[in-house]
């Protein structure tokens, strides 16, 4: 009897140990609204069959599911519009489930089928990513993948978004990046659940989107001197320096670019940014300027035209705006506008507004008489003036008007939507108005942000670490969330050399960002949130898609006790543990452990650190001068 007890005792620890690993296996970015694990599994036959709507707007859902399912596990895979024995089903709602709206699904894996329902195209699409997060981290393979047992958890899931507005922001202007990598990026943020990608078409480094009315924006200001090195201190381009760097994108371009998204249920919203963030389209036009001289101006090639000594906006040391006083602006602004509303169908237009410098303005005559025809009284009402007559194209050509939150200064544009990046308060004045508004504040959003310590990152002037990232709430506490929109991720590019780059900047944060306008609020659990995090490296790394391991590495802190410097050293992931040595050798697993704030011996110079876990480094081998903490400590050497 004692024999039998105890096997049966070892078969339900074996089955509850099985039930676990199943259980880790579910790790789904971003965390559905209510996930239900159910007994069983369900394993991929050998061949697949998928039952689905015929409807266009499923083509490419189809073809996505069936490529991945092919390539990974070397099965055959039947797609049919009517097939009651197909082992994988997409059904849309004859009545609409009013719980899930536009873009939630339900998702019932048995041991027997799989089946995905959803009100509209977009819900199944969004199901199907789901389900593949439930199969092995293989199926991201390219290539058939021997001796992985194909299945996943039998669940049943109900999921929906938080927020209607999921975006992410591209700059291809200080970095040009062909529509390849444009569709590539467009591919990764669906595969998340984004369905907003905001284009930054136009900067003072490059104007990217062709306009026939403006031919030479694309032949002069989509070209600068190619440089290496950090942005904003490169050297003035010489007169004889070849302007081939750049590119832009034509009109059959963006079509084409437009679909592809559309595909894939991600809306594009193109920013023209004006009337700062304008010298390439002043070097192409110089007639826009409000200052003699702008002929002689070239578009920018990353060096330093700007002074931020004295805050925001800046001072210009190169007029790279618009000039509201001039009306040939807006007949160019109501071309370009025309020829943007064509290209794209969403139902916003960004125009920037953004960083604009006054000081050239302060000393135009035009802009003085403007001042005293239209009794403003400071250059932000200026600015106010450009914005409102802008508003008025961009709804002439049957759009909404969207700008980042500077255009709140000098009164609002009456039906002005505010993108709020100087933190919250644009958003949160922006609301209180009663205008819509997005949130992607710097503060929380801004991906191009260094990830952890500047010693290791590549040099950029602020830190953003994962633990941060994954703290933001688009509805910041007191706003009426009904004027709340959404969320999204911006990454300028003046400091990403490659695409490789942009990818090592964009995740894992671009996974806290879509848990953050996606899942419900309760849901986020930020241990939770490392664990799938980690498994979703694993199926970067099958996809050869780069990203960052900045969260294995501590953040240095420098303290000044009486004179004598503290270093505290903390992680952002549980678990860790940190070894470190003064002594200018590589510290491993064997060297002390760090418990408390280290005093550094008198004559060290260098602490170096690396982050185990258990008996396997995880982090980076991190060296810190000491001279450099001194300096974070205010200590003089």
């Amino acid at each position: 009897m004692k024999k039998i007890a105890l096997l049966l005792s070892c078969c339900l620890l074996g089955i509850h140990a099985i039930c676990q690993n199943i259980q880790a296996s579910i790790a789904i970015i971003p965390e559905p609204v209510q996930l239900v694990q159910n007994a069983g599994t369900f394993v991929l036959p050998k061949n697949i069959s998928i039952e689905l709507p015929g409807l266009p707007e499923l083509k490419q859902t189809a073809n996505f599911l069936q490529q991945r399912l092919t390539m990974a596990t070397g099965n055959t895979v039947s797609i049919s519009n009517q097939n009651s024995a197909a082992v994988i089903k997409l059904v849309l709602n004859k009545t609409a489930n009013q719980i899930i709206a536009n873009e939630g699904y339900q998702l019932t894996v048995t041991t027997s089928n799989i089946i995905i329902t959803a009100n509209q195209p977009a819900g199944l699409f969004y199901g199907v990513q789901t389900l593949l997060q439930l199969f092995p981290a293989a199926i991201e393979s390219n290539v058939a993948v021997q001796q992985v047992q194909w299945q996943t958890p039998c669940v049943s899931i109900t999921d929906y978004p938080r927020f209607g507005w999921r975006g992410l922001m591209l700059d291809v202007s200080r970095r040009f990046f062909t529509k390849k990598e444009v569709k590539d990026f467009i591919d990764l943020m669906a595969r998340y659940k984004f369905n907003l990608f905001h284009w930054h078409l136009t900067d003072d480094q490059g104007w990217r989107i062709e306009i026939k009315s403006y031919p030479n924006l694309t032949k002069k200001g989509a070209w600068s001197a190619d440089k290496t090195g950090y942005f904003g201190t490169f050297s003035e381009p010489l007169p004889t320096e070849p302007r081939t760097y750049g590119g832009f994108y034509t009109q059959e371009d963006i079509k084409e670019v437009v679909l592809y998204a559309k595909e894939r249920f991600v809306n594009i919203l193109p920013e023209i940014d004006v009337p700062g963030h304008s010298l390439a389209a002043v070097a192409s036009y110089p007639e826009l300027s409000c200052t003699t001289g702008a002929d002689k101006y070239e578009v920018g090639s990353g060096e330093n035209f700007m002074d931020w000594s004295h805050g925001h906006p800046p001072i210009a040391l190169k007029d790279n705006t618009l000039c509201p006083a001039n009306e040939k602006v807006y007949v160019f602004l109501d071309k370009v506008m025309t020829e943007v509303a064509a290209l794209f169908p969403f139902e916003y237009i960004h125009v920037g507004g953004d960083e604009c410098p006054k000081n050239y303005w302060e000393k135009s005559d035009a802009i003085n008489a403007l001042m005293k025809k239209e009794s403003l009284k400071t250059m932000m009402e200026v600015q106010a003036y450009f914005e409102k007559r802008l508003e008025k194209i961009v709804e002439n050509k049957g759009k909404k008007f969207m700008g980042w939150d500077e255009i709140l200064e000098g009164g609002l544009a009456p039906n002005a939507a505010v993108m709020s990046w100087r933190g919250e308060l644009g958003g949160i004045q922006a609301a209180k108005l009663k205008h819509d508004v997005v949130m992607s504040p710097s503060t929380f959003a801004y991906v191009d942000y260094m990830q952890g310590d500047q010693i290791i990152e590549p040099r950029v002037y602020a830190t953003l670490r994962l633990n941060k990232t994954y703290m933001f709430d688009p509805v910041p506490a007191g706003v009426d969330a009904k004027y709340i929109k959404g969320g999204q991720a911006n990454m300028w590019s003046e400091q990403l050399p490659s695409v490789r780059h942009m990818q090592y900047m964009m995740w894992p944060r671009g996974f806290a960002i879509a848990e953050c306008v996606w899942s419900p609020k309760e849901k986020k659990n930020w241990n939770g949130f490392v664990t799938k995090v980690e498994q979703h490296f694993k199926r970067f790394d099958i996809q050869e898609v780069k990203y960052a391991p900045s969260m294995y590495d501590p953040e240095f802190i420098a303290k000044n006790s009486n004179g004598q410097l503290l270093i505290e050293l903390k992680n952002e992931v549980e678990g860790l543990d940190t070894h470190y040595s003064f002594d200018n050798s590589f510290p491993d697993r064997f060297y002390p452990k760090y418990t408390a704030a280290l005093a550094p011996p008198k004559d060290a110079v260098m602490l170096k650190v690396i982050t185990y876990r258990g008996n396997q480094p995880i982090g980076r081998m991190i060296a810190m001068p000491i001279d450099e903490m001194k300096k974070r400590a205010g200590i003089k050497k």
